[in-house]
């Protein structure tokens, strides 16, 4: 039956693992297991792309980009507690439950979903070669390659699992506590920055998908879900905590945007005109500089290459994590050896490619935006038409609601901006 999911890196089906998870599971190991989820998501959703977008559609729209944060975080709300709740009633990857609602589409979701995760780390990776350039000078394909071999020996530790938890909160951590540092520093206008997320005065549809993309779509949306799976999480005991993680987790990554979004401001809003488009342009980079000196570069530095390095660990975690579509029984030593192949080929790809980094980071964000609808779809008909894969639990109405009217909006959106989001690639050289 379709409940018999395979645990991630077990032989053991989820059923087996979870249904002694509350006995086995004491509540400072439960609340361990929200956190890395939380993280997870929220250093997922705020990578090297999503640091670069910002920083580039800053520079073109200005205040106006409050819109576009404002509605990320709204379909990211809607996204997210869709998701985690079915994840985590049906306790099905998210691959099993589309071939379980729909057969066929796990498949296609999976290749979707890992080939946008290799795009995605592609970029990743020249986001944290982009990071130690601007912290130490080092060139960014060598910081990237060096960056890269760090999330790889992480993949083959013992205690690997330990390691990605703890690196991804303190980096979390950490990157909000330097960039509301520079937000302070750079004085944004803070009062027109507030009206303007409400009533912008313009509405750039192919921006939004792109950010959109950036902090919650592609592999993105599965990050936070797949680990509560992985740590035994699930089930209907535990749904009161998992939607306040997905709470907090939204809450989280909300605030970081726009504490970034806030910093950048400060720096457009004061007459500095930003790079954004030539070769080898760092746009974030020129902004922390701008607001405080030669720290502020070196604390972009720090940022990014935090942002990068639990992004490059995220995204190459849940692109694997879709293997089980193909081979449910994979082994946690095989998934991890999958892992660190996927990293790899995406270093390999980082270095051969000629497409500058920032460029890269904004491209793989509409990629992954254009990929978002599809998977959201064969959710919000699976919570809609599928009840029986979550035990004839009632799902709420106004929350299908919600991820109903957000399928149809990122559907428009992604129709709307596919040839401004493709034409990234060649804009420039």
């Amino acid at each position: 039956m379709e409940q018999h999911s395979i645990s991630p890196g077990s032989a053991a089906p989820v059923e087996d693992a979870s249904s002694s998870a509350p006995a086995s599971l004491s509540a400072k190991s439960r609340r361990a297991s929200l956190t890395a989820a939380i993280f997870l998501m929220a250093t997922s959703a705020i990578g090297p792309g999503f640091i670069t977008q910002t920083a580039t559609f800053t520079s073109k729209l200005g205040a106006a980009f409050a819109f576009a944060i404002l509605a990320s975080i709204v379909i990211d709300f809607v996204v997210q507690l869709n998701v985690w709740r079915i994840v985590t009633l049906t306790r099905m990857r998210a691959s099993e439950i589309a071939n379980a609602a729909i057969p066929g589409t796990g498949y296609a979701l999976a290749v979707l979903v890992i080939v946008g995760g290799l795009f995605f780390n592609i970029g990743n990776i020249g986001g944290s070669g982009l990071g130690l350039n601007a912290m130490l000078g080092i060139d960014p394909k060598l910081g990237g390659a060096i960056s890269a071999l760090i999330a790889i020996g992480i993949f083959l530790s013992k205690r690997a699992g330990v390691a990605i938890d703890r690196l991804i909160i303190v980096a979390g951590v950490m990157m909000i506590v330097l960039t509301l540092y520079v937000a302070i520093v750079s004085g944004p206008p803070v009062g027109d920055a507030l009206y303007q997320t409400v009533l912008p005065a313009t509405i750039d549809f192919a921006t939004i998908t792109t950010i959109v993309g950036g902090t919650v779509g592609g592999y993105i949306t599965y990050s936070g879900a797949h680990r509560l799976l992985d740590k035994g999480t699930v089930g209907i005991e535990n749904l009161g905590a998992v939607n306040r993680a997905a709470l907090s987790g939204i809450a989280v990554t909300g605030l970081m945007r726009y504490v970034l979004f806030l910093a950048i401001l400060g720096v457009v809003a004061s007459g500095v005109v930003i790079d954004v488009s030539g070769k080898g342009a760092n746009p974030a980079a020129q902004a922390f500089e701008a607001a405080a000196g030669t720290v502020g570069l070196r604390i972009f530095g720090l940022v990014l290459w935090f942002a990068a390095i639990t992004s490059v660990i995220g995204a190459a975690y849940t692109s694997v994590s879709f293997l089980t579509a193909f081979k449910p029984d994979i082994s946690e030593r095989a998934r991890n050896l999958a892992t660190v192949a996927f990293i790899a080929v995406s270093l390999f790809f980082y270095i051969v490619i000629t497409t500058p980094p920032a460029q890269m980071l904004v491209f793989v964000g509409g990629l992954n935006g254009l990929i978002l609808p599809i998977g959201l779809s064969i959710f919000v008909y699976a919570a809609w038409a599928r009840s029986d894969l979550m035990g004839g639990y009632r799902y709420p109405r106004w929350l299908l609601v919600l991820g109903a009217a957000v399928c149809a909006l990122t559907w428009y959106m992604g129709y709307k901006s596919i040839g401004p989001i493709f034409a990234l690639l060649t804009a420039t050289a």
